[in-house]
């Protein structure tokens, strides 16, 4: 079956870098579009960054644009570069993935994985 796992959540201080991974088995990774969510502590799970099945067309939120990046690659893996962190990205990554959405909304993703932490510290 599809599963998905994040890994490379951590602590680290406001204004650093921070990578976090997901790795894909159990689906043709190329036929999937890819996506970042996070969920902050008593907030709802909000969109973060997306990807098309073609590795084109990668899609962000206004609160990351220009500081995350989204990518993926051959090895079923999709990563997501976080640069300039500040304390309000503090939450839990989620991947997920879908055959034929890339969107914000959460509930038409079909996948994701158990979430990895990040902590950013001011």
């Amino acid at each position: 079956q599809v599963q998905l796992a994040e890994s490379g959540g951590g602590l680290v201080q406001a204004g650093g870098s921070l990578r976090v991974s997901c790795a894909a088995s159990g689906m043709s990774f190329s036929n999937y579009a890819m996506a970042w969510f996070r969920q902050a502590l008593g907030k709802e799970r909000e969109f973060v960054a997306a990807i098309s099945s073609g590795a084109g067309n990668p899609d962000y939120a206004d609160s990351v644009k220009g500081r995350f990046t989204i990518s993926r690659d051959s090895a079923n893996m999709v990563y997501l570069q976080m640069d300039s962190l500040k304390p309000e990205d503090t939450a839990v990554y989620y991947c997920a993935a879908d055959r034929t959405y890339w969107g914000h909304l959460n509930l038409y993703y079909d996948y994701w994985g158990q979430g990895t932490q990040v902590t950013v510290s001011s």
